[in-house]
């Protein structure tokens, strides 16, 4: 039996992150604890690209295209989307949601998502550290085994 175990160091990894902009109080709350979770795992803070966008359905688009330029190791998406009184709320979050996750597949690299879906604003801060830690831990346990992946791959077609 061959076991993969979890490798949450850090060195070496370049992270791109997408910060939905819309709930930007959370956002960036989520933003700081993310950066300094990705440093603490080992993540260069010059190997960390972070940019933003107005909210989330434009975050899968520049997933999309931080993916094609083959830069990263893995990828990011932060922001909240926060419940309010019309269809509207469903309709982001399924959206945004699918988009997120067809980039990572259609790229084969990992993205964290860490687009809070919550009923009120209180949920969404109370969420903040542990889906932002979540993201950062996902991103490079992700992002090494991907790796070590394409790495066995390269080395048995050789």
């Amino acid at each position: 039996m061959n076991i993969i175990e979890p490798n949450l160091n850090g060195k070496g990894l370049r992270i791109g992150i997408v910060q939905a902009r819309f709930t930007n109080e959370v956002g960036s709350a989520m933003l700081k604890v993310c950066t300094d979770k990705l440093q603490e795992l080992g993540v260069k803070g010059k190997h960390i690209t972070v940019t933003t966008v107005p909210g989330a359905l434009e975050v899968p688009l520049v997933l999309q295209n931080m993916a094609a330029a083959g830069k990263y190791d893995a990828l990011i998406a932060i922001g909240a989307i926060i419940r309010g009184e019309t269809y509207h709320f469903e309709l982001v979050a399924n959206e945004s949601g699918a988009g997120v996750t067809r980039v990572g597949l259609d790229f084969n690299i990992p993205i964290a998502n860490a687009i809070l879906t919550t009923e009120n604003d209180e949920q969404a801060h109370v969420r903040i550290q542990e889906k932002a830690t979540d993201a950062a831990i996902v991103a490079v346990e992700c992002a090494n085994l991907v790796n070590a992946f394409m790495a066995a791959n390269e080395e048995n077609n050789i």
